[in-house]
């Protein structure tokens, strides 16, 4: 593959991760309980899928609970998880429509049996599709990821002294394949909404090299032209994973 192609290529990212921010400032501006917002911006995941698809993107995940989100107001998180057990249902005709593949990241058992049984009866109704991948950060935090990953290779081994060598020569293609992730890419482009300009534990490993993108606009009024804004600044940018601007455009002297 020539530079040039593999440039136009990277136009546009095989991996979108997206924290879905600013739920509750947008149903503040309209008056309305937090719930409310929480509930209007559950509504976007439809829209996502199609968006994505329809751009040419692979992977779309989407924060939806983090590790640190149980520190929230209890009825909050009890409304969210009622929310995941009555919508997450409705939505899988239209996936199924849309040719869309339910995958989960996090720890679920945690969750309440509602919410687990929606989620694994949307993720086993959707598991032969093929057009994009929709994948949600439940329970889910970055760092907890890497920590439970270190555990499980630790645990692969009974010998000590074949432990002790391994953690001597490990490499990060060697942990990695302890984070039980083979469907997912890496991140390409990361997207943030609602204002903030943080990444807040999401995705601390795959997206080591991802373009980060913040916009100030809420989830629930997030729409497909905010996402196409996102892909075209991603498109603009040269990515040169640690080579120069040089190398990447194939001009450098070996």
């Amino acid at each position: 593959m020539s530079s040039s192609e593999d440039q136009t290529n990277q136009r546009v990212p095989q991996h979108v991760a997206i924290i879905m921010d600013g739920n509750g400032r947008w149903a503040k501006a309209q008056g309305l309980s937090r719930l409310e917002g929480h509930r209007q911006g559950a509504k976007r995941l439809r829209d996502v899928i199609r968006w994505a698809r329809d751009a040419e993107v692979k992977q779309v995940s989407l924060y939806a609970f983090s590790t640190e989100n149980w520190k929230r107001p209890k009825l909050e998180i009890a409304g969210l998880m009622t929310l995941m057990a009555t919508m997450l249902p409705l939505e899988i005709p239209k996936m199924i429509e849309e040719n869309a593949r339910m995958l989960v990241l996090g720890d679920i058992s945690k969750l309440p049996w509602l919410a687990r049984k929606a989620l694994n009866r949307a993720v086993e109704s959707t598991k032969n599709n093929t057009s994009v991948d929709v994948i949600l950060c439940l329970n889910y935090g970055g760092q907890q990821e890497i920590v439970e990953a270190v555990k499980h290779l630790f645990a692969s081994f009974d010998d000590e002294k074949e432990r002790a060598e391994a953690f001597a020569n490990l490499t990060p293609e060697t942990l990695y394949a302890h984070m039980g992730r083979d469907d997912i890419l890496p991140v390409d482009l990361l997207i943030r909404t609602g204002g903030e300009k943080r990444i807040s534990n999401f995705h601390l490993w795959d997206a080591a090299y991802a373009e980060l993108y913040f916009t100030d606009t809420n989830w629930p009024a997030y729409s497909e032209n905010d996402l196409k804004e996102a892909i075209a600044d991603y498109a603009s940018r040269e990515r040169r994973f640690g080579k120069t601007s040089e190398q990447v455009q194939g001009i450098a002297d070996e």
